[in-house]
């Protein structure tokens, strides 16, 4: 009920999907796929989405060993499989020397990777971003250089909203990983995606408004943020879109309305207290809303100013400075890249040079970023999210 209420209900994407499994020259039952990162919300309903069009093989990578056992038991249990095609899981990391011998063991028709630090709550401090911008970054960077070597049919990473426009540190890095990938479009093809939220997936605020109510904990959230939301099976699709249409170094994005299609944070937090049959009693702060007890339906909600680092109030897929096209496809638009010359060597020794530093500081890392994204406005408050419910 609530899901539905919060999807845009004009937006899907399936006569794109129907032309794209029409197109005779993609041939996915003699495809082989390694999906990396691929146990997490939106790489295992990407692989929902292919596994529908039969591919001969499939291999997933990913560090979250029990995700991975629990996808396999999902589609163990489901008619997924069924056709029995080659499948193969391993708890690898994409910067361990295993996932090379992986990679190189066989030629991949398709490479599609979703490894990645997503959350603006991981910029708190120098370690937790050293962190995210080796994962970002220079796993980017290998995957390009492996590509090298075993040039795929088609190559897909993940990227976000928040790389347009970035203001925090996940999304500048997100914005480097494209001009990372993108920098290789001539030499192999190579796509990504922007997209919306994922509902309810796995560490998004509404996946937590389940946990709160399950554990009898208060809600929380800002009250000045609004995103665009898809469904995880959406997210899925909108991936597979992305890996397949188009023509090298395209960004893609959902045609959502800027105006619109955005929905508040604290409005879905009503329409799920209400679908929960509970009445909010909004709490003067975090103490009032833990020191509430929950009594006859009325459950303690604490609404606050967004007021953390690099947080957007609002998203968008694309700038006004970028070639985009609304027009091309029926619910998915496209920018077309330009050449993006990029030393992705020199890229990695300056950040390694940075954080060899014992005095480093977190704007040191900010300045850096912005020897390769000039008009980078970081939002600094002194705050970050894990000082919040």
């Amino acid at each position: 009920m609530l899901l539905n209420s919060i999807i845009p209900k004009k937006i899907s994407f399936s006569k794109d999907i129907k032309n794209l499994v029409n197109n005779p020259k993609i041939q996915f039952e003699n495809y082989s796929f390694l999906i990396i990162g691929g146990a997490g919300t939106i790489g295992s309903n990407y692989l929902k989405c292919l596994l529908k069009l039969k591919p001969k093989k499939i291999v997933v990578v990913d560090t979250n060993e029990n995700s991975l056992t629990e996808l396999t038991r999902d589609l163990r249990s489901s008619e997924l499989l069924d056709y029995n095609p080659e499948f193969l899981t391993y708890p690898v990391n994409l910067l361990h020397d295993v996932f090379d011998k992986i990679f190189l063991n066989e030629d991949f028709d398709v490479i599609a990777n979703f490894a990645a630090h997503k959350h603006v709550r991981s910029e708190k401090d120098i370690f937790s971003i050293e962190a995210l911008i080796v994962n970002n970054i220079f796993g980017a960077i290998k995957l390009m250089k492996l590509c090298l070597k075993k040039p795929p049919k088609y190559f897909f990473s993940v990227s976000t909203d928040k790389a347009a426009n970035p203001v925090n540190i996940m999304g500048a890095s997100k914005l480097i990983m494209e001009k990372v990938i993108l920098s290789m479009k001539n030499n192999f093809r190579v796509t990504t995606a922007r997209f919306a939220n994922v509902a309810f997936s796995n560490g998004s605020l509404l996946q937590g408004f389940v946990n709160r109510i399950n554990k009898k904990q208060p809600l929380s959230c800002p009250s000045d943020i609004k995103r665009f939301f898809v469904t995880p099976e959406q997210s899925g699709e909108i991936c597979v879109l992305a890996t397949f249409l188009g023509k090298s170094g395209n960004i893609f994005f959902p045609k959502l309305d800027f105006h619109e299609d955005q929905i508040y944070f604290k409005d879905i937090a009503l329409d799920f207290l209400k679908t929960n049959n509970y009445n909010p009693y909004y709490a003067k702060s975090e103490k009032d809303a833990k020191d509430f007890k929950i009594s006859n339906n009325n459950y303690p909600i604490y609404f606050f100013k967004s007021d953390t680092s690099g947080e957007k109030g609002f998203e968008e897929f694309y700038t006004e400075q970028e070639d985009y096209d609304l027009s091309k496809y029926d619910s998915i638009g496209v920018i077309n890249s330009s050449d993006i010359l990029l030393n992705s060597d020199q890229l990695k020794i300056d950040f390694e040079t940075l954080f060899k530093n014992q005095k480093l500081k977190k704007v040191d890392i900010v300045n850096l970023i912005k020897k390769y994204i000039p008009n980078f406005d970081h939002v600094e408050t002194g705050k970050n999210l894990d000082q919040k419910m």
